[in-house]
């Protein structure tokens, strides 16, 4: 049984469907071009779990790829590319670096204003300072080979591939860094002596 005798239905109907087509008021379709209001921010909780240490990041897959290979096997991908001279053998450098495993992309080691010597790091870091100038960032991807090889380091296990992230910061020579030291170095005092006493 309707609600509605059958007449009335109708009327109800065109009535409605007028009221539906018919343009909204203008501070009606203002509203709803309206962007909703935030809620406003809600209190932080207390999170009281213990956090595991070693804290240990991990880097996503695709920051562990290197876009070339050299010959020696080392693989690099210039993110910003420097300006300039680059370090030689001999030279210390001052860097910015990050080193996480390839497999996994758990990072074992990072350094902000590192100084290195260039020829006292693994063989494949080193092959990359060389090719780098002042202010690039570049990522290395160091195979076994050019890394630790077959023996584990610390959190590195054995035969795995690297990667670094570095930035050059600068470099200076061997002779330089000597040099600074020396500056560095106060002269020893004089030794004083003592005025007689009366």
């Amino acid at each position: 049984m309707p609600f509605f005798p059958p007449a009335s239905s109708r009327f109800i109907l065109a009535t409605l469907l007028s009221l539906l087509t018919a343009p909204l008021p203008a501070s009606a379709a203002e509203a709803r071009r309206q962007k909703p209001r935030a809620a406003a921010p809600q209190p932080i909780k207390a999170d009281n779990a213990i956090i595991a240490l070693p804290l240990n990041p991990v880097v996503p897959a695709g920051q562990r790829v290197c876009s070339t290979t050299a010959a020696s096997g080392l693989g690099s991908t210039t993110l910003r590319a420097g300006a300039g001279a680059k370090p030689g053998a001999g030279d210390v450098v001052l860097v910015n670096y990050v080193g996480y495993l390839a497999a996994t992309g758990a990072v074992f080691d990072q350094g902000m204003r590192s100084p290195l010597p260039v020829d006292g790091v693994i063989p494949g870091f080193s092959q990359g300072l060389r090719t780098m100038a002042r202010s690039g960032i570049t990522r290395f991807c160091v195979p076994a080979a050019l890394g630790y090889g077959g023996g584990a380091s610390g959190p590195i296990p054995a035969n795995s591939d690297l990667v670094f992230q570095v930035e050059l910061l600068d470099f200076k020579t061997a002779a330089e860094v000597e040099s600074m030291n020396n500056a560095q170095v106060p002269e020893p005092a004089a030794p004083r002596s003592t005025p007689p006493q009366p």
